[in-house]
């Protein structure tokens, strides 16, 4: 069963330039994974620190080797000095 993500992230605002960097990376290399149908970043507008992923998975197995990714694995290093709070993950299924 495919799995819909939406992650929230909240840059500080003195890091930003450098979570908004990791974060594109992590888009150009999460793209080529095979098990990856969707995967948008999205910056806020009002607030340029707040940043939010929507990712469409194949299935569990595939999100669950996304996240032992080095790049995931950097991004995930960056959390308690470059974020304001961790980020906010919800994994869903859509109704239809």
């Amino acid at each position: 069963m495919k799995i819909h993500l939406t992650a929230i992230i909240k840059a500080k605002q003195e890091h930003q330039a450098e979570v908004f960097e990791v974060l594109q990376n992590m888009v150009k290399e999460t793209r080529k994974e095979e098990a990856c149908e969707l995967y948008n970043l999205h910056q806020g507008i009002e607030n340029k620190n707040q940043f939010v992923f929507y990712e469409i998975w194949k299935n569990e197995q595939g999100l669950a080797q996304h996240n032992q990714q080095p790049y995931i694995q950097a991004f995930g290093a960056l959390v308690d000095e470059k974020l304001q709070e961790k980020p906010q993950i919800y994994t869903t299924h859509i109704i239809e």
